[in-house]
């Protein structure tokens, strides 16, 4: 898999590619990622990628020319371009499933006050991870660039995926280790028992029951995606 990210900021992402599961990743060849400067893809003399909005108003904007050139330098035959955006679909686990399965995705990090409009004429898909705002895409592309690289084929252990949260929405199971007490609070005691069939039953129980707890529309609404819709 291939994940280009344009951005404005690539500094933003040296800790990120350099950590945990994604340095993993790349050193594997799981998954290639590259930080692209949308500023190298201005016509400005002076590397200008925005400008203030026609008719007004607070903020620049991100022009749609410079955006059009940086996605046509790096798209393939089966790319798929994201923006980083507010208004897109909500990320969903089970979209973080489909979309590990492209070949080649470009994320599109906003900043300032936007896209220009236009700009979504030449891309695949808007995708927002809540609704709240922050200052730029680089933080909701570093999320889902991770969400999606730990779910390719041997980056982490097939056990530990298969029982994560959101998996046939249920949340996770509650685990315990060292001291089995503490301030009198005890590890269940069927997870000292060494009884594995009574272990697994408990911890679904115990997925199905706090999903029901804490989040009880997955439950309702069975997750709220059909895992393929505006791929």
């Amino acid at each position: 898999m291939k994940i280009d990210i344009l951005t404005l900021f690539p500094s933003m992402f040296d800790g990120f590619l350099s950590n945990s599961i994604i340095k993993r990743a790349i050193a594997m060849e799981k998954v290639q990622i590259q930080i692209v400067n949308i500023r190298d893809y201005s016509r400005d003399p002076h590397k200008k990628v925005d400008d203030y909005g026609f008719g007004g108003g607070a903020g620049m904007v991100l022009r749609v020319d410079v955006l059009y050139d940086a996605i046509q330098a790096l798209k393939k035959e089966d790319t798929k371009v994201i923006l980083m955006t507010p208004q897109g679909e909500t990320f969903t686990q089970k979209k973080a499933a489909v979309l590990a399965q492209c070949k080649h995705i470009i994320l599109v990090c906003g900043h300032y006050e936007g896209f220009d409009e236009r700009i979504l004429n030449f891309v695949d898909m808007e995708i927002s991870i809540g609704d709240f705002i922050v200052t730029g895409g680089e933080i909701p592309a570093m999320a889902i660039t991770d969400s999606m690289v730990r779910l390719l084929d041997g980056v982490i252990l097939e056990e530990s995926r298969r029982n994560e949260s959101f998996e046939n929405h249920l949340l996770d199971y509650p685990v315990y280790t060292k001291p089995k007490e503490f301030m009198g609070y005890f590890v269940p005691e069927v997870l000292l028992s060494g009884n594995h069939a009574e272990i697994e039953k408990f911890r679904q129980q115990q997925r199905i029951e706090k999903t029901r707890r804490k989040r009880p529309d997955l439950l309702e609404n069975g997750g709220g995606y059909d895992g393929e819709a505006n791929l």
